[in-house]
């Protein structure tokens, strides 16, 4: 390996275990169950927070990953922790699917179907069946699986539906967030489809879902990525574009994906389409995407020039995974120099020294916020500890 490369590979394995101590420690809701609902920027714990699914899945994918990666039974009972709180309150045992939001005592308080969560549920499932070799997990995945080509498939104009009522009937407002367009189909959703479908395929070997993930590597490829090698963010259900707002951090991540999903399904055209793609995304994202000081910045929308430079923790996590991979397939240096930048970056500026985890964003300057929560509803172990594990496989 590359000296730079196991610089930071070496450096990713220790944070591993400082993220892995931060969440066994700092995560455990003692009053209600399960896990708690939000921690704010210093720490404290905010009492009767709301509980979102894309934390728990997300915590179920970080502790099940972590334990099959370092391959320890250390984290078992917090998966089983978390897979039963998951089963027990977030399961919609009459419409099926998962819901999107309980209040602290785990009673429902937003319903709605987002394919989004669907998706996190069966990347969680997927990994946490790998862990346990318990069937009823991955009977559970297979379940969401076939509810999402059910309700969510557009068999018409191909890709995925962004969101639904309890009941998978239309809803008005499919939003993931209010940062979000509304729009039937986008570019995240997708990706997070892809990425769980790819991971429940290492442990079902079916056919139709060989094939549903040719489709979504063929939609990437496409329908997401534009001529200057960004990803296209919202479209309507007919494919027309919406938004010109370009992700950094998404595209990066997207990068990569798209290569483990033509690996899983073992498509040699797709494997080396796939690559030379993740190489021209990833020089456009070193070009537009990284700061002066290393760090990632957050999107750029070309129309009015608009750029979003606050450096948010996940894109630095997603860009030492993506780079690494431009890496692998180039074998050109450039992209280790860059890696070593952002990891810097993520240690002088990111990561909390003091309580522990990576706080959520600096500005453009490197000043923090702090009325970001440290734990919360989109803030979870997951892409840091992915970064971790990827990195030192």
């Amino acid at each position: 390996m590359h000296k730079l490369a196991e610089e930071v590979s070496v450096s990713l394995a220790k944070e591993l275990q400082n993220i892995l101590k931060y969440w066994s420690t700092n995560s455990i809701d003692e009053v209600n169950g399960g896990f708690v609902g939000e921690r704010d920027h210093y720490n404290n714990l905010i009492p009767n927070a709301s509980k979102g699914i894309i934390l728990n899945s997300r915590i179920l994918w970080s502790f099940s990953a972590a334990s099959n990666h370092l391959k320890t039974d250390s984290y078992k009972i917090l998966c089983e922790r978390s897979y039963n709180y998951l089963k027990t309150y977030f399961n919609d045992k009459n419409s099926g699917g998962v819901f999107w939001e309980l209040d602290a005592e785990g009673n429902p308080i937003n319903t709605r179907k987002q394919v989004y969560a669907q998706a996190f549920m069966i990347y969680a499932l997927s990994e946490y069946y790998m862990f346990s070799k318990n069937k009823e997990p991955l009977n559970w995945a297979i379940e969401l699986y076939e509810l999402v080509e059910k309700y969510a498939k557009d068999y018409i104009f191909k890709g995925y539906i962004e969101a639904f009522n309890i009941d998978w009937s239309p809803i008005a407002d499919m939003r993931l967030s209010d940062k979000d367009e509304n729009e039937a189909k986008t570019m995240n959703t997708h990706l997070h489809v892809l990425e769980a479908y790819t991971n429940l395929y290492k442990v079902y070997k079916n056919e139709s879902l060989k094939n549903n993930l040719e489709d979504l590597i063929n939609l990437f490829l496409t329908k997401f990525l534009n001529s200057n090698n960004n990803l296209n963010l919202f479209f309507d259900e007919q494919w027309n574009l919406k938004s010109s707002v370009i992700s950094f951090g998404h595209d990066i991540e997207t990068a990569w994906l798209l290569i483990e999903a033509a690996k899983v399904i073992e498509d040699e055209k797709l494997i080396t389409e796939t690559e030379r793609v993740a190489v021209l995304i990833a020089d456009v994202f070193i070009e537009n995407g990284v700061d002066i000081d290393g760090g990632v910045m957050n999107d750029y929308e070309p129309k009015n020039g608009r750029l979003d430079g606050d450096k948010h923790w996940w894109p630095q996590a997603e860009a030492l995974v993506g780079l690494r991979y431009a890496y692998n397939i180039t074998k050109d240096e450039k992209y280790l120099i860059i890696s070593t930048k952002i990891l810097n970056f993520i240690q002088t500026k990111i990561i909390d020294k003091t309580n522990g985890e990576w706080f959520w964003r600096v500005n453009k300057e490197g000043k923090l916020y702090t009325s970001d929560y440290k734990i919360g509803m989109w803030k979870a172990p997951y892409h840091t500890s992915r970064a971790c594990i990827v990195l030192n496989k």
